[in-house]
């Protein structure tokens, strides 16, 4: 299957694990799954994907979460907490103001550790035990250390993090360091990290678990499975568009893998699928940038900055995948303000759903695609929503109201809030 939305089912080649294999979508290679440690081509460096000789339809999804979708990923079970199943909340205030037809909010800040990362990794470090490796990595702008550090426990596995100094939000580092991971905080920025974990990775010090790594993508690509059923059982038919932030792209490549894999099986027709829209920060959209100079590589941007820490990156290794996710599927990218997305949180707050600012980027960039035209009135659209609130606490107070001080007595907070 190569990377066209109507590629047919493969064959399994004789490297294949019971139908399973990695390939190269660069030049094709195909190479045994589990027999040794490899994160791209052996042969051109390009990046892997997983692949099965039997694609899933959706008769063969039978339980609850991620491993609800097994037929789907290289194993029966993971290292579980467990994850998915995650809420497809109604906005109706949003959707009046959106001015679409539908509009449905999948909020993945509802995993074990708060964003959908979890889901990557569930998968991530089934397959590292099962190469029998003995340190997992990641470099994070947060999300990915928190994740990474709880399935890490949960597999009794050590686990290293290297963070941006100072640019990751108090509440990922927290959870990494309370799940014993062992936090390196590097003067630079994210893809600083990246570069010295994939160089760690190469010299076989550790086993990276960014979305590099093509099994992590396989647990993501849940995502796009759920939101299919979750919008099928309420609607009877698919969504238009899924908006979802952009950050290293792999969602966007996850969800697009999803949806080619359910064509190849017969489940979906082509113009069924829904519309890929990446949404980036302003300060951080080297995605966009491709998108709208239809180039087809993204050029790095070593300066990057956004209150919206998840997504504060300039060299998305995903691009290859997501670039054509998104022209395939009819979608688009925007890029949108730092003061778009916290008025995005905001509203999404005032519906109950709470996010960190880089969840909110998808809200925000719909707005701006309705303004422009580009998104339709009569168009159903689900907003992907990818961290917890709390992920980021700071910004969440400085995204709120101020408290109010009052005198200590019932009769002064009658007089304050105005009550008759």
């Amino acid at each position: 299957m190569s990377l066209s939305l109507d590629a047919p089912a493969q064959d399994a080649p004789a490297v294949a694990d019971d139908g399973v294999w990695l390939e190269c979508i660069a030049c094709g290679g195909q190479f045994a799954p589990f027999d040794d440690v490899r994160f791209t081509c052996d042969d051109c460096d390009g990046l892997l994907e997983v692949r099965y000789a039997h694609p899933p339809t959706f008769d063969d999804f039978e339980g609850e979460g991620v491993w609800r979708y097994a037929a789907a990923l290289p194993f029966e079970e993971g290292v579980s907490l467990p994850e998915g199943h995650t809420p497809l909340h109604e906005v109706p205030r949003l959707k009046e103001d959106a001015g679409v037809d539908r509009l449905r909010i999948k909020h993945e800040g509802m995993n074990p550790t708060g964003s959908f990362k979890d889901r990557g990794m569930t998968v991530g470090v089934r397959v590292a035990k099962e190469l029998g490796v003995g340190r997992l990595a990641c470099a994070s702008t947060g999300n990915t250390s928190a994740a990474l550090a709880a399935y890490g426990a949960r597999g009794g596995m050590e686990t290293l993090v290297l963070l941006p100094a100072g640019k990751v939000a108090a509440g990922k580092v927290a959870q990494a360091s309370l799940h014993d991971a062992r936090i390196l905080e590097v003067d630079g920025n994210f893809d600083d990290c990246l570069d010295i974990v994939q160089d760690l990775a190469n010299r076989g010090e550790v086993y990276l678990l960014n979305s590099l790594n093509p099994f992590r993508l396989e647990g993501q690509k849940t995502i796009g499975f759920e939101i299919l059923e979750e919008f099928r059982d309420d609607y009877g038919t698919f969504p238009d568009r899924i908006v979802l932030p952009v950050g290293n792209a792999g969602n966007t490549s996850a969800l697009f893998k999803a949806f080619r894999e359910l064509v190849a099986a017969g489940a979906m027709d082509p113009d069924e699928v829904p519309a890929l829209t990446g949404v980036q920060a302003a300060g951080a959209a080297p995605m966009v940038e491709a998108i709208e100079n239809g180039a087809d590589e993204v050029r790095r941007w070593d300066e990057v900055e956004t209150r919206a820490t998840a997504i504060r990156i300039g060299n998305p290794v995903n691009a290859p995948k997501a670039l054509p996710g998104i022209r395939q599927t009819g979608g688009t990218a925007v890029a949108v303000d730092d003061e778009a997305i916290t008025e995005a949180q905001r509203d999404l707050a005032r519906e109950g759903v709470g996010v960190e600012p880089a969840s909110a980027a998808s809200v925000a960039g719909l707005r701006k695609l309705r303004e422009r035209g580009v998104v339709d009135a009569d168009e159903d659209v689900v907003c992907l929503t990818t961290g917890h609130l709390l992920k980021d606490p700071d910004a969440a107070y400085e995204a709120g109201g101020d408290p109010e001080p009052v005198a200590n007595s019932t009769d002064a907070v009658l007089e304050h809030i105005g009550a008759e």
